[in-house]
């Protein structure tokens, strides 16, 4: 989470629902050196889930989005977790579009259970035509030089089996927001067994039209990576910086984590 103190509130309350709380054992939240009142308002949120565990870390530094995921994939490995459920902080998406297949035991037999907000079923809010455009065509691209057909290349809402990152695989991709293409063109070259979902999702800060493009630059440097070397893909180091340790301090813990 970062500078999401008018939102984390909402999102830590969806957790108070006992339909939706009774499929997870614990929350961790994982705080990317915000400098508004984000950890505040998690932790008072904190005090109402009515989980076993419930902890919150503060990163030694502003890791990025991918950094963050490496902080919690690092956790839950250490902590003997079977499943990681990944669920931004800025209140965009909600869990319950997620709970009913973690009910029918979808996770038991899938590595990769990933929200897409462009499949049939899928809501969305505040997303512009150009944006919904941008995002169908990169989809469509990514799918083909995947080998398989992806409804969404990243959206804030997924299920990992925490044993496919023990090889850490994941730690050389870029920590910022190119994390997720990276980590999902990596996890069809390698063969794991994935499924999308429909999501409803509403967007509120609109990305301008020069950063969509200096983003969809970033994504064909990518894809030109992936398509001429393949094997050299998942084997280099793509990070601007090598972080060996993705450093965090618990903030708090709560009694019984």
């Amino acid at each position: 989470m970062y500078n999401c103190a008018q939102q984390i509130g909402r999102v830590l309350k969806q957790l108070e629902n006992p339909d939706v709380a009774k499929f997870f054992h614990g929350v961790l939240c994982v705080d990317n050196q915000s400098p508004d009142a984000t950890l505040e308002v998690a932790a008072a949120a904190m005090e109402r889930v009515p989980l076993p565990f419930r902890a919150i870390l503060r990163n030694a530094g502003n890791y990025g989005l991918g950094g963050s995921h490496k902080v919690a994939i690092d956790f839950g490995l250490a902590q003997g977790y079977s499943h990681l459920v990944v669920l931004h902080g800025d209140d965009q998406g909600s869990i319950a579009d997620l709970t009913p297949l973690v009910a029918a035991g979808a996770h038991d037999s899938l590595d990769c259970l990933l929200g897409a907000r462009f499949m049939p079923g899928s809501r969305l809010q505040g997303y512009s035509a150009l944006r919904t455009l941008a995002n169908r065509v990169f989809n469509a691209i990514f799918s083909i030089i995947s080998g398989q057909k992806l409804y969404d290349l990243g959206s804030g809402l997924n299920l990992y089996r925490l044993d496919i990152f023990r090889d850490g695989f994941h730690r050389r991709f870029r920590d910022d927001l190119t994390f997720n293409y990276f980590l999902i063109l990596a996890c069809c070259q390698k063969g794991f067994r994935q499924k999308f979902f429909p999501l409803t999702w509403c967007e509120d800060d609109q990305i301008s039209n020069a950063k969509l493009f200096r983003q969809g630059v970033r994504m064909l440097k990518l894809l030109a990576q992936r398509i001429f070397d393949p094997k050299g893909f998942l084997a280099s180091e793509h990070r601007a910086v090598a972080i060996a340790d993705y450093s965090s301090q618990t903030v708090r813990a709560w009694p019984g984590a």
